[in-house]
C-alpha cells in the first residue's frame, strides 16, 4: 500500500478539519503499518532493578519510549480499514501532549513514540485503546526513561 492510496482514502478538506501536509506528516509516521513487522524481546530486568544493580540512584520515570510493532493479525486490508481513524486519533494523543515525539524506525518496520507519560501501565492503556491496539494489529514494548542517575553523583545525592 502506498502512501498516495492511503492519503487518498482519508477524508482531507475543510469539513475533515484536515489539511492534505497534515495528514501527509501523520501518515509518515504511520509509514511502517504498510511493511511487515519484526519481533522485538522486553527486557526482563525492571528499571529500578537494574539501576541498583549497578550501583546507582534510582530516579524517577520521566517519559516512556514506546516501540510499537505489527502483530501476527496484520494484514494490509486490516491495517487500511483502521488507518485513517488510527492517524486522527494519534494526532489527538500527540495535540493533548501525551505524545511528546513520534518516529518511523528506518532500520526495521515500526513506529517510536516518546510518551508524556510517567506510568508504564497507563501507557500499555493509552496505547492499546488507538485503533490497531484494538483491533490487535499493533502492540508496544514500553521502556521506562528517567534522568541519567550517574550525575546524582555530581549533585552529592544521599540516595547512592
Amino acid at each position: 500500500m502506498t502512501i498516495e492510496k492511503i492519503i487518498s482514502g482519508v477524508a482531507i478538506g475543510p469539513a475533515s478539519g484536515l489539511s492534505k501536509r497534515l495528514v501527509t506528516v501523520a501518515l509518515g509516521v504511520a509509514l511502517m503499518f504498510a511493511a511487515p513487522a519484526f519481533s522485538f524481546a522486553q527486557t526482563a530486568t525492571e528499571p529500578a532493578q537494574a539501576s541498583a544493580s549497578l550501583g546507582l540512584p534510582d530516579v524517577p520515570t520521566t517519559r516512556i519510549l514506546a516501540i510499537g510493532r505489527l502483530t501476527s493479525k496484520s494484514t494490509p486490508g486490516a491495517i487500511g480499514a483502521v488507518l485513517p481513524q488510527e492517524v486522527r486519533e494519534t494526532v489527538k494523543l500527540y495535540l493533548e501532549g501525551k505524545i511528546d515525539q513520534w518516529y518511523v524506525r528506518k532500520d526495521q518496520a515500526s513506529v517510536v513514540f516518546i510518551l508524556n507519560i510517567t506510568d508504564v501501565n497507563e501507557a500499555r492503556r493509552t496505547l492499546e485503546q488507538l485503533p490497531l491496539g484494538r483491533a490487535d494489529l499493533m502492540e508496544f514494548d514500553l521502556i521506562p526513561l528517567g534522568p541519567l542517575s550517574p550525575l546524582a553523583a555530581l549533585g552529592g545525592s544521599p540516595n547512592r
